[in-house]
């Protein structure tokens, strides 16, 4: 939502919120982009005009990346569209490509926003393993050919856990904000198919942060790092001693928590 718009906005009739998913390939990330460059914001913003029949400028709980994906994105706006909430999921599938579906609508207070109401974020990454590429995962995981060993990457991952400054895994380019952050979970799981899901689930993100921590992680994995030199270059703040950025396919936005102030 612009800024310069948010109090004409927030003096209309209703906040709508809206659970989202979409495969990301071929969007520029979610944020609105300038076209011809296209963002899913860009798309969902179009099409839920056309529903409500005024101007809609979305708030989201996250701003993900070009070729990310999210399972539980979750944005609102306000509007004097009188379409029942029962009905704004179907109206508004019906209009969007394949690869957006709106889960889920609700109605909220006023002061609710998908952004500043969060209370914590739960991402996945997944790892595609095995000698040759499974081509039906190439655009929803990180292939890596060589085995990993998962038992030292969990032991690794075990550091994040708690309360730290990640400027280790922060990429350049992001808004400036505090550095520390809260991990509540930080788990690997072995699933079918060869491939490992990473779930972490904190109270915020910085940029890139997931895919900074992933690249690294995948290091031990291969045996470049150890789970004790993982856990230094978390306390050493410095990006540079970190491995590079996983690629953005494997990365999931799966859900963002807010505690009694969801509307559903």
């Amino acid at each position: 939502m612009k800024r310069e718009h948010k109090a004409e906005m927030k003096a209309r009739a209703r906040n709508i919120v809206l659970k989202v998913a979409y495969d990301g390939t071929a969007y520029h990330g979610f944020q609105r982009q300038t076209p011809p460059i296209v963002a899913v914001q860009n798309i969902l913003e179009e099409k839920l005009q056309t529903i409500f029949g005024d101007t809609i400028e979305l708030a989201a709980a996250g701003r993900t990346d070009a070729g990310v994906h999210a399972y539980g994105q979750v944005v609102n706006f306000f509007t004097d569209g009188r379409i029942p909430v029962d009905r704004i999921a179907r109206a508004a599938n019906s209009l969007l490509p394949d690869d957006i579906v709106v889960r889920a609508a609700g109605e909220a207070d006023t002061d609710f926003s998908a952004r500043h109401s969060a209370k914590s974020k739960t991402y996945v990454y997944r790892i595609q393993q095995g000698e040759v590429p499974d081509p039906m995962t190439a655009r929803y995981a990180w292939y890596i050919r060589r085995p990993l060993d998962v038992a030292a990457m969990r032991e690794a991952l075990g550091a994040i856990l708690g309360t730290h400054d990640f400027s280790a895994f922060r990429a350049s380019g992001g808004a400036p904000m505090s550095p520390v952050r809260t991990m509540y979970e930080a788990t690997i799981e072995e699933a079918a198919g060869q491939q490992l899901i990473c779930r972490i689930h904190g109270s915020g993100f910085l940029y890139h942060m997931v895919r900074n921590i992933i690249g690294t992680l995948a290091n031990v994995g291969l045996g470049v790092l150890t789970p004790a030199r993982f856990g230094e270059i978390l306390e050493g703040r410095d990006r540079t001693k970190a491995s590079a950025t996983a690629p953005a396919c494997g990365l999931y936005l799966e859900h963002v928590d807010y505690g009694e102030a969801f509307p559903f």
